[in-house]
């Protein structure tokens, strides 16, 4: 009697498995294309536009990701509030990300719709389930101490749990102390709201129904996930990708929002394989016209002090008593950074590795920008202007101006009287001057690296 057949032997030879496994892979990738990304961001914006529709208050995007699903003529401002600061455990109010900013918005328009988005498997992002829960109650208790009835936090009883809601309410009066060091004008902050804010949460489960209701008792912030959840794989939703806004590092070969918005239609006629060139040409016709070029932005409350991207600094160069500390994405030898008596060019190196060269590149920066004002006639100082340029706008050249405004401004923002020696520097005092940067530029996202490396310069210097 011949042996039983084995299951490897009716299913697939080792081969055959290979191949299978290889099969799956491509359909996978097949399934993820910018195509199907492209199609499913604007899936998703529709959903935005009914909330936005139904609430009757302005969209702002969590970047970077609900950019993409805001029309930008429709957008009515950018956030950062980061999902890793609502993770669980590692709950912060974070000093970097202050987003003060939607203050004004949310008074003028009696609340905010925040769009965000989250990838396979999630009801929502912790960015709006707990970071900006935080946030709002946070808010409360510094802009409304005495009313402690006003002060609970509020999180999604279906995502967060008591436990986590517990341990998250607990650590809430250290946040506000931390907000409260910085030393920000709450007189000012409490010039735009009149309530308490409060979030509450909408996904493409909820039920839409149009309203215009006033909140009486509070400003909502109406935390929206636009994606469907999708609990299995991609390969049983016909196309469809939750979250296809996020990881754009790994699929967008450069396309941002604006273009994808500009091109949408060019970009959804465009056969698969000829994307990745279609958007190479976009990206750089882009560049070449200076698109997305940001002004030149002052760190209030200086008058002097100034970031910008590289890009918008050549009609500054003129400028007499203007003072350019350009950051460059590629590695140079400091025998060349000095190319007038007006401007360096600092070759960092890009990304991470440039945030762990500013260190180092520090000492030569304050002493170039020490010289000058020491060579500036008393007359002419009120008209002096220093400007910190980097490729973004929103990294280095932050990390270069935070590091500055340590050393040669007063809490006032004037310029100290013995320039570049600033009093005793701890962790509290630059967290107040990043404070001047976040509110200042709310889309500034310096890497953690960059403000590590500007930390242990000032300390460094100040021990």
């Amino acid at each position: 009697m011949p042996a039983p057949t084995t299951t490897s032997e009716i299913i697939f030879s080792e081969q055959a498995n290979h191949n299978f496994s290889k099969t799956l892979g491509d359909l996978k990738r097949s399934t993820l294309s910018i195509q199907n990304r492209l199609q499913s961001i604007l899936h998703d914006a529709a959903f935005a536009r009914q909330v936005a529709e139904a609430y009757g208050r302005p969209m702002i995007a969590n970047e970077r990701c609900g950019s993409w699903y805001i029309d930008p003529e429709l957008k009515g401002g950018g956030a950062y509030f980061k999902s890793t600061d609502g993770h669980t455990g590692v709950w912060k109010f974070s000093s970097r990300r202050l987003n003060l900013h939607l203050l004004e918005i949310i008074g003028k328009n009696d609340g905010c719709i925040i769009i965000d988005s989250t990838r396979r498997g999630k009801r929502m992002p912790d960015a709006l389930s707990k970071t900006i829960p935080i946030w709002c109650s946070v808010l409360n208790r510094v802009l409304f101490p005495n009313e402690t009835q006003l002060h609970n936090l509020y999180t999604p009883p279906q995502v967060v749990s008591q436990s986590e809601h517990a341990q998250m309410t607990n650590l809430l009066p250290s946040f506000a102390e931390a907000l409260l060091s910085l030393k920000i004008s709450l007189d000012e902050l409490r010039s735009h709201i009149t309530k308490p804010l409060r979030p509450i949460w909408v996904t493409p489960e909820s039920n839409l129904a149009p309203t215009s209701s006033i909140y009486e008792k509070f400003h909502p912030i109406i935390c929206c996930t636009v994606s469907r959840r999708v609990p299995g794989g991609e390969l049983s939703e016909g196309g469809y990708i939750q979250g296809a806004g996020d990881d754009t590092e790994n699929w967008a070969h450069g396309l941002t929002p604006p273009l994808f918005w500009r091109n949408k239609e060019t970009l959804l006629a465009t056969a698969e394989y000829d994307m990745p060139e279609l958007i190479e040409s976009l990206v750089k016709e882009a560049k070449s016209s200076g698109d997305g070029a940001h002004l030149i932005r002052s760190v209030k409350p200086t008058t002097i002090l100034f970031v910008a991207p590289t890009g918008s600094i050549a009609e500054s160069e003129a400028e007499k008593n203007t003072c350019i500390i350009n950051l460059l994405p590629k590695t140079t030898d400091q025998s060349t950074w000095q190319t007038s008596l007006t401007r360096v060019d600092v070759g960092l190196g890009p990304h991470k590795v440039g945030s762990r060269n500013l260190r180092t590149s520090l000492p030569f920066i304050i002493g170039f920008i020490k010289k000058a004002l020491d060579c500036s006639k008393s007359e002419t100082l009120a008209k002096f202007k220093i400007i910190v340029a980097c490729e973004s706008g929103k990294d280095l050249s932050i990390g270069v101006a935070l590091a500055i405004s340590c050393l040669f401004f007063d809490d006032e923002g004037l310029l100290l009287v013995d320039a570049g020696k600033a009093p005793r520097i701890d962790k509290n005092f630059i967290r107040s001057r990043l404070g001047w940067c976040s509110t200042s530029m709310p889309d500034a996202n310096p890497n953690r690296a960059t403000v590590q490396s500007v930390n242990s310069f000032l300390m460094e210097r100040s021990s």
